[in-house]
């Protein structure tokens, strides 16, 4: 298993994982990804923000970083700090623990930045995933209404989210 950067050459096996990714969500919760402008991957990407991880050589799952995130953590967000955002597991390799790793290397991320907190946020309502995210190291903060979401996708425009954080020593 290694976790590298994104390349340009991946944004279609990313957006495969990201449509298998949106229709299990449609499956198991309420809320569910929207599609993602190809140009805000590519920007990621470029930003050497978008990352994956490659098993055997195959794309078993993918996640994108940001270290501002101020329309969803609003005060919070001045705190320095990493957020991860779209994790999306290919479905024939779920059940591999991708975001304990990513988690671990978020961690040592952040470390190495000066980050005091590793964050992450979701839909509200499922609460296997919550669940799921406890028991990757992250603590539940609660439940957050977002405010001016016209700089997030379309995912966030409806709903409320659940906010989680691992404090870095």
């Amino acid at each position: 298993m290694e976790i590298t950067h994104s390349t340009t050459k991946d944004i279609d096996a990313i957006f495969g994982l990201y449509d298998q990714a949106t229709e299990h969500m449609k499956k198991v919760g309420l809320l569910f990804w929207q599609g993602f402008e190809r140009s805000l991957i590519q920007k990621e990407i470029d930003e050497n923000r978008h990352y994956k991880i490659m098993v055997d050589g195959q794309l078993a799952c993918t996640f994108c970083i940001t270290l501002n995130d101020p329309a969803i953590w609003k005060e919070k967000d001045k705190d320095p700090s990493v957020y991860i955002h779209r994790i999306a597991t290919n479905p024939s390799l779920r059940g591999n623990s991708y975001v304990k790793h990513i988690v671990d290397w978020a961690t040592q991320y952040a470390k190495e930045n000066q980050r005091s907190f590793v964050r992450l946020d979701t839909g509200s309502g499922n609460d296997k995933l919550n669940n799921y995210y406890i028991s990757c190291g992250f603590n539940y903060l609660g439940v957050t209404q977002l405010d001016d979401v016209s700089s997030l996708p379309a995912h966030y425009k409806h709903g409320s989210f659940s906010l989680f954080e691992i404090p870095i020593n």
